[in-house]
């Protein structure tokens, strides 16, 4: 099993370039479901997620070609051969679920396991079934498996969600394009992986609208062609690297970087004493006056501070200058990267949803474990302020949400390496 290793080695300086977004592509890889034609996507994250469903899809029927080294990636589903989503792909990655309603609508009938794939609550997916019983499908949850069936077609409906879920938002929106009449999603999620998804399928022939805004309209077609389309920029990726020059000083510019992509982010980087600038290329970042301020932050769905970024922002609020209050209100279980932070000497109090962080003069480096994906690269960077050497052990989560993850930190200057424990 690998580790990373990292050694703090003052300011950094440099560019990086930030790849596709992974929850888009793994949004817009399913879409491929629902049409006989090739989907042609540009951009794509070099991730083992991607490799994953690229598996998932093939199980169902797909053909895959993968070139220019990952980044462009071509699914033609010419036909449907199987219609099992099957518990040894499905368990290892919770976007899996994002088959059943293009299969769905494609074919109407579908089964698919229950999903797995990360550790930070259950996020229960009754609300993508909801969505779909509004759109007439019938669902059998028995044997680890919802089976799936829609006998005459599905056809529009409306569904008010009680909670944004972007999940059950895509699912809703894949299956609702094949549906015969008006549907209608109420309370629907609004990041723009979203807005990217509904893009590639009104290039496929979708009638698409509202988009980007809490009610999305879809007009039923009878049938979807192929497209080509580029994933939007990692907004995750983006700002986890927008927190090293904060973190370890210096100045960074972020390649492909658009701040409307984490506008609530940047507002709070810049409370904290943050220097954002959006350059022709990207966005620079660097820190106006040496040590952050500390800075509340909670975590809300899009437009709000993103939740797969409070980690992140943890790290850089151990060595901020006074006292931080983190309440998390998407996803339980999401505080488990605050002990490892603690062993590199950070004074963080845990209470339920709500961290509580006072900032020290300097963390020092030490063992560390990752629990979850975005807690992995929330050590690299405590790594990057910290005295001494950083050991981040379980480093395979960083392979499922960051490409090349220590070739972009050394470029910048940073003191990382990657070694394998045999």
């Amino acid at each position: 099993m690998d580790s990373i290793i990292v050694k703090g080695n003052g300011a950094l300086h440099g560019q990086i370039p930030i790849a596709g977004a992974k929850n888009a592509a793994l949004t817009l890889m399913p879409a491929t479901l629902l049409t006989e034609d090739p989907i042609t996507l540009t951009n794509v994250p070099r991730l083992s997620d991607i490799a994953t469903t690229n598996e998932l899809l093939q199980s169902l029927g797909t053909e895959v070609a993968v070139m220019q080294d990952g980044q462009l990636i071509v699914l033609d589903t010419k036909e449907i051969t199987n219609h099992t989503a099957h518990y040894d792909i499905v368990r290892k990655m919770r976007a899996s679920i994002l088959v059943l309603g293009p299969m769905l609508a494609r074919s109407g009938h579908a089964s698919v396991s229950l999903p797995g794939g990360c550790a930070i609550g259950a996020r229960p997916v009754d609300l993508h079934l909801r969505g779909l019983e509004a759109l007439g499908a019938e669902f059998d949850l028995r044997d680890g498996y919802v089976h799936a069936k829609a006998p005459n077609g599905l056809k529009g409906g409306t569904y008010d969600m009680p909670f944004a879920s972007v999940g059950a938002t895509e699912n809703f929106l894949m299956a609702a394009t094949l549906a015969k009449g008006t549907s209608v999603l109420k309370n629907a999620a609004r990041e723009p992986e979203i807005v990217d998804l509904a893009d590639l399928l009104r290039a496929m022939g979708a009638q698409i609208s509202g988009d980007g805004t809490p009610e999305i309209t879809i007009e039923g077609v009878d049938k979807l062609h192929g497209a080509t389309h580029p994933v939007v920029t990692d907004r995750i990726e983006l700002g986890t690297y927008m927190l090293a020059p904060l973190i370890a000083g210096g100045e960074v510019e972020l390649l492909g970087g658009r701040r409307d992509l984490l506008e609530a982010f940047c507002q709070k980087l810049e409370i904290a004493g943050a220097d954002i600038t959006q350059t022709d290329a990207g966005l620079k970042v660097s820190a106006k006056n040496g040590r952050i301020h500390a800075v509340d932050v909670t975590t809300e769905p899009f437009p709000g501070f993103p939740t797969d970024l409070q980690a992140q922002m943890m790290a850089l609020l151990c060595t901020a200058d006074g006292k931080s209050v983190l309440e998390e209100n998407i996803f339980e279980n999401r505080f488990m990267h605050a002990p490892e932070l603690m062993r590199m000497g950070a004074n963080i109090e845990v209470h339920g949803g709500t961290a509580t962080v006072t900032g020290v003069d300097k963390l020092r480096g030490a063992p560390v474990m990752a629990t979850d994906l975005r807690a992995s690269v929330s050590l690299i960077l405590a790594g990057l302020a910290a005295e001494g050497e950083t050991i981040v052990s379980r480093v395979y989560h960083l392979d499922r949400g960051y490409e090349q993850v220590v070739r972009k930190f050394s470029g910048i200057g940073a003191s990382i390496e990657r070694v394998s424990n045999k």
